[in-house]
């Protein structure tokens, strides 16, 4: 049984505790105009530093937890995403983000439990 966590918020929701691995990245966003010159020198012209994405993974979900993460993952547009802190994961910060999508898997509907929720939430 997974249980809620302060840690993974969305728009104030407070997320189920993951029970599995929830990786993180962190890239940088280069303009359009970046790139290598006719001599293969790069030109980099950065727009935003260290961008994150957070990739959800639940191995297992009863029907009752999948409902309560449908509930509160966003249908549409930017939310508020509370994460911990890279540098003290007691503590937490939040930043806008967006879910591009998730999937599933319905492993029994005669034991109602599911398998394999994943989803990435991707900072704006």
């Amino acid at each position: 049984m997974n249980t809620l966590t302060e840690l993974y918020q969305i728009d104030g929701k407070r997320m189920l505790a993951p029970d599995a691995d929830v990786e993180m990245s962190f890239e940088d966003l280069d303009a359009s105009d970046s790139g290598r010159d006719e001599s293969g020198v790069m030109h980099r012209i950065v727009v935003r530093h260290k961008v994150g994405v957070w990739n959800f993974h639940y191995s297992h979900l009863t029907q009752a937890e999948y409902a309560y993460m449908l509930s509160i993952l966003p249908k549409a547009g930017c939310f508020v995403f509370t994460h911990p802190k890279l540098e003290d994961c007691t503590q937490t910060e939040s930043c806008t983000a967006y879910l591009s999508g998730y999937s599933i898997i319905w492993h029994s509907a005669r034991t109602k439990d599911f398998r394999n929720l994943k989803f990435s939430i991707i900072a704006c």
